[in-house]
């Protein structure tokens, strides 16, 4: 039988970490990013800055177990964390005042998990 999930160790570390800061937190916010990041490479989620602007609110932490792309405008104040980033997104995100951060930074800025959502 063929091995699943990722084969990317960096990426396999980080679904370990994720699931570690979830049962030491009591946080299932991150046991459910950690599920989401061992989809398939091709079903991982790839968000728009358009969708992170429809559906955050200023001041939250957004985040995207996948790749942020750049289409669209980012008009809210919000701390977005995603596994990757486009360039044009990460430029379009600190031109609006946000932050951009990956998952590692969100797990430790916020092991509790509070104000974020999760947008696939």
């Amino acid at each position: 039988m063929r091995p699943t999930g990722p084969t990317s160790l960096v990426t396999r570390r980080l679904i370990g970490e994720l699931r570690r800061a979830a049962r030491r937190n009591s946080a299932p916010v991150w046991l459910r990013v950690a599920e989401l990041l061992e989809r398939p490479r091709r079903r991982r989620a790839e968000v728009n800055l358009s969708k992170i602007n429809r559906h955050a609110r200023d001041g939250e932490m957004v985040i995207v177990p996948g790749k942020v792309l750049g289409a669209g405008t980012l008009e809210k104040k919000v701390t977005v964390a995603a596994l990757s980033f486009s360039l044009q997104a990460l430029v379009k995100i600190r031109l609006s005042g946000s932050r951009a951060v990956t998952l590692e930074e969100a797990v430790r800025e916020n092991p509790r998990g509070s104000r974020t959502r999760i947008i696939i």
